[in-house]
């Protein structure tokens, strides 16, 4: 078995929001590149939580995030950290506030009118403003922190948009096949009938009726297996790879067909765009002065 990563990150809040809803081109997106005045957040002389690049995270806010993320945790059942729980929250917020910065340094914004319309549709499929004012209730929200998330929403997914954009739609990929196996004597047993001439798809048939082992076409960073990626992109097609083992077992691998620009496949298409975000992200974060208030 070779385990491909998925799309899923956990621990954020709002900022999973942005990663994980929508992440292709054209879903989701808000405001526009324009100098009209912005609903984004503004300076302000509360009690703050944490300082990023000069802009307060307000203690309230990260007050409210924490009641979240405890009842979130509740929800499912799962013990509440506290030192945990704080430094995700602040990790969420941070990002959050590097997005929105940087959405702004891109000159972005959006009016009140585009604030108000993005709300609206909340409202619409909650089933009303009743109905999203017992879910705000409900979720540690009040009018104004609520504006807060929506505007910071909207200004995180255009500012994701923009970053995938850049993520080309094609990569250098390899068609491979596998066969694996439980044990490590028949796994070299294999590796002895293959030595011998015996075609790798014979075998793979043998092991795997259905697909011949068959993996399909993968770029880098697609597995989870770095033995296996690495053994794939070594080798040119026709050559089969040594005994790799695995949590899973036993394998060998063989390329079929090597590709230095073959379409990306949706899932690694939006693999490549989260890490392409993440590492944006880090890079954010190195080059930003974060002050945290909270002890």
């Amino acid at each position: 078995m070779i385990k491909k990563h998925k799309s899923n990150i956990g621990g954020a809040i709002l900022l999973g929001v942005v990663l994980l809803t929508s992440c292709s081109l054209g879903q989701g997106s808000e405001g526009s590149k324009t100098t009209e005045e912005t609903s984004l957040p503004i300076p302000t002389s509360a009690p703050f939580a944490a300082i990023v690049n000069g802009e307060g995270i307000l203690l309230s806010e990260y007050e409210g995030e924490l009641q979240r993320y405890q009842a979130a945790m509740d929800q499912i059942g799962s013990p509440f950290d506290p030192e945990k729980a704080k430094e995700d929250v602040l990790n969420d917020l941070i990002a959050q506030t590097l997005f929105t910065q940087s959405a702004a340094s891109q000159n972005y914004s959006h009016s009140e009118a585009d604030l108000q319309a993005k709300i609206d549709q909340y409202s619409e499929a909650s089933g009303g403003q009743e109905a999203l004012q017992i879910w705000m209730a409900e979720n540690y929200y009040n009018q104004d922190s609520f504006r807060t998330a929506v505007s910071r929403e909207m200004a995180m997914i255009w500012m994701r948009n923009l970053l995938i954009e850049q993520v080309p739609q094609t990569a250098e990929q390899i068609h491979a096949r596998q066969i694996l196996v439980d044990n490590e004597n028949e796994a070299i047993g294999i590796q002895r009938q293959l030595e011998a001439g015996t075609p790798f798809k014979t075998l793979a048939f043998q092991y795997e009726p259905e697909t011949g082992g068959e993996l399909g076409w993968f770029p880098r960073g697609y597995l989870l297996q770095q033995d296996i990626e690495n053994a794939a992109f070594s080798l040119q097609p026709g050559q089969y790879s040594g005994i790799i083992p695995t949590s899973f077992g036993f394998h060998l691998i063989e390329v079929i067909e090597v590709d230095p620009q073959h379409p990306l496949s949706q899932d690694a298409l939006q693999l490549i765009q989260r890490k392409a975000i993440e590492s944006w992200l880090d890079d954010a974060r190195a080059q930003s002065k974060v002050e945290i208030l909270v002890p």
